[in-house]
This record gives structure tokens, C-alpha cells and sequence, in this order.
């Protein structure tokens, strides 16, 4: 089990508090996309609180599929679409859980429709263990690049100039009461 989260992003670590120490580039696409959502995606899985800050720059990506990781502290003349995220962020809005050959994914995001997901499709599964980790998508084999497209079309994860990335955390960590979810 992961102690703490990712390296490749700088921050400090304090207690639950995790400081991210340079602006997160998700505007950046690619690789650099990718990495900055997996960090914050495994601080959520370790109920550690986030704090950064994104650089200004065109989100590479829809905004909404990121609304159920941790949103970057207030800025002055950020754009209404980053106080949306921070208003509409409740704990638990999307997250996975694994049991024997399957994971189940519950997908809250869209408070009209909730969804929940189960994989349990050999490759599908192997796909989306694989992209726990950002991927390049020319280091997939083409089942998995096929499974990426059916997770992506579910916004489960996110594919951005060449590079893939899960979405879901894998909640470690249950609130009290766990209900609350």
C-alpha cells in the first residue's frame, strides 16, 4: 500500500496536509496533465487535503471530469469555472473499489445521474490497472488502448495529447459515518 503521494509533483508533507510547492500545469496536456491529476488523485485516495494553486493557462482537458479531486485554493481573477469546482467538491463523488477479479467504480459526479461501473472484464481490468500510472498511449497494446476508449467514453479516465490517466481514487480512508458517500 502507498505511504504517501506520488514524487514526481513537489510538495511538503505536513500531517494530512499535503502543499504542493509549484502551480499544477493541467492546462499543459499530455504527460504533464496527467501526472498532475494522478498526484491529486492519490492524495484524495490517502485522505490527505491538497493545497495548490494551477497555472493559468487553458484547461487541456474538460474541467467537470476533475470536480471529485481536490480543488486548488481561491486566487484572485481565477475563472468561474475553478469557483465552481471548489463549490460543487464533496468527498467521495467518484471512487473505486477492488474485490476478487473485479473492481466496482461509483461515479457521483453528475448529481442528476449517478453510476455505478463494474469491471470485470480481463482486459478491461488489466487496462485499467494499467492507467493508474499515466500512461502513453503508444505504450498500450491495442486491447488496452481499445479498453481505455470505453473507460474514457465513461469519463473514467482522462486522455489528454497522447497520455491516459484513471480518474477514480481508490478510497482508503472512509469518513465517519461512511454513509456520508
Amino acid at each position: 500500500m502507498t505511504t504517501g503521494p506520488p514524487l514526481d509533483v513537489a510538495h511538503r508533507l505536513s500531517g494530512r496536509r499535503v502543499d504542493v510547492t509549484e502551480p499544477l500545469r493541467l492546462g499543459a496536456g499530455g504527460r504533464e496533465t496527467a501526472v498532475a491529476v494522478r498526484f491529486l488523485r492519490e492524495c484524495q485516495s490517502l485522505g490527505l487535503r491538497a493545497r495548490w494553486e494551477p497555472a493559468y493557462e487553458e484547461p487541456a482537458c474538460d474541467i467537470s471530469l476533475l470536480r471529485h479531486l481536490p480543488p486548488p485554493v481561491e486566487s484572485p481573477g481565477e475563472s468561474q469555472e475553478l469557483r465552481s469546482w471548489r463549490a460543487g467538491h464533496a468527498y467521495g463523488m467518484l471512487y473505486y473499489r477492488r474485490g476478487p477479479g473485479f473492481v466496482t467504480v461509483m461515479d457521483r459526479r453528475d448529481r442528476a445521474s449517478s453510476a455505478r461501473y463494474t469491471l470485470d472484464h480481463a482486459d478491461l481490468l488489466s487496462a485499467f490497472d494499467t492507467v493508474l500510472e499515466a500512461t502513453a498511449l503508444s505504450e498500450l497494446s491495442p486491447v488496452h488502448r481499445e479498453a481505455v476508449g470505453l473507460l474514457a467514453a465513461e469519463r473514467l479516465a482522462l486522455v489528454t495529447d497522447g497520455w491516459v490517466v484513471a480518474l477514480p481514487p481508490r478510497i482508503r480512508r472512509w469518513p465517519v459515518p461512511a454513509t456520508g458517500i
